[in-house]
Parts: C-alpha cells; structure tokens; sequence
C-alpha cells in the first residue's frame, strides 16, 4: 500500500487538506494527517480543529511514498517555518520521490527551489514565489514527480492526479467515477 503524508499547521485551508485525504483514502492510499506542531490537535484557517493522526516528530518518513502540502494562510507560513518538513521535502527532492502543494504552499515548494524549471501552479497573488518554475495557472499542474494546485477550487482536481500518479490512473478514474466527478 503506497503512503502519503498531508502536513497540518495551524492555519491549514480544510477543503484542500480534506479532499485530499478523503481521496487518497478512497483510492487505497494510505493517507496520514502529520500536525507540524506539537500538538495532534491543529486549527485551520476557517476555525476548523482536526485531530491528525501523529505529529511530525513522531513519523518515520522511509515509509512514505509522498509528501503533500495543503494551503491556506498563516497554514502555507507554519510549514514553511517547520525545518523538519523543509529538510524532508528537499530530501525527497534529491531521491525523485513525489510531493506536491496546493493554494499558497507551492511558495514552500519555491522558496525550497524545489520547482525549478517545473510546470506549477499556485493561487493568484503566490506566483512570484515560485521560484524558478514555469508559472501555468492551471487548477492543478503536474510535471514529473511534482503535483501544485491553484486552490479550494482545484482540491478534487490535485487530489485525483496525486492518486494517479500513486495509484494509477484507472484506480483514479474509478474513485472519480464513484464521486460522481468525472
């Protein structure tokens, strides 16, 4: 079973964090909530406190197949400031293993120079953050190994091309088909 680990902070956007677990998980991924903080317990920017299932101390990142990043501010901000996870995505990086951003994280991705020469995408206002990648405003853009998504709009859209990319397009599809979006 391939995993994924979706980073929480406080401030973190809920539809982008959310659908992405929800779809993985559909797609027979193993989806784990990772808090940045201390605390299993994070709020999201809409007030919204989730209960990840361990904290970033407490995971060992051998075992996972890709990191994923949901926005929202001051959520894209927190895991910015979390050295463990920056350490961890360039690391990544290095290997070519997956990892991906949506909304106001791709600037982590950016900032990293973790996209360059990369297609990305990013919410409207992020784009000069995207250090040395080729800014597409697609709702969802993927270029090899790397998965960015504009925002709320587009977190269906990220969700199923990460579970293509682990899964497989026809496992994708099928979980698409079973929501009723394509």
């Amino acid at each position: 079973m391939k995993t994924a680990y979706v980073f929480f902070a406080d401030g973190f956007e809920e539809i982008e964090a959310f659908t992405t677990v929800d779809v993985l998980r559909r797609a027979g991924i193993n989806a784990l909530m990772v808090s940045v903080t201390e605390d299993e317990i994070v709020r999201g920017a809409h007030d919204i406190s989730m209960l990840c299932d361990k904290t970033i101390d407490n995971v060992d990142f051998s075992e996972a197949d890709m990191l994923l990043l949901p926005g929202g501010m001051p959520g894209a901000s927190n895991l910015a400031a979390c050295e463990l996870l920056t350490k961890q995505l360039k690391a990544f990086a290095d290997e070519g293993k997956p990892y991906g951003a949506i909304c106001a994280a791709p600037f982590v991705l950016g900032q990293l120079g973790l996209l360059n020469g990369k297609k990305a995408t990013c919410y409207p206002g992020f784009e000069n953050y995207l250090e040395g990648a080729v800014v597409t405003g697609k709702m969802a853009e993927q270029d090899g190994n790397v998965i960015t998504g504009k925002g709320p709009a587009a977190a269906m859209e990220f969700a199923l091309k990460v579970a293509a990319l682990l899964v497989g397009s026809e496992k994708a599809n099928e979980v698409a088909a079973g929501m009723l979006v394509k």
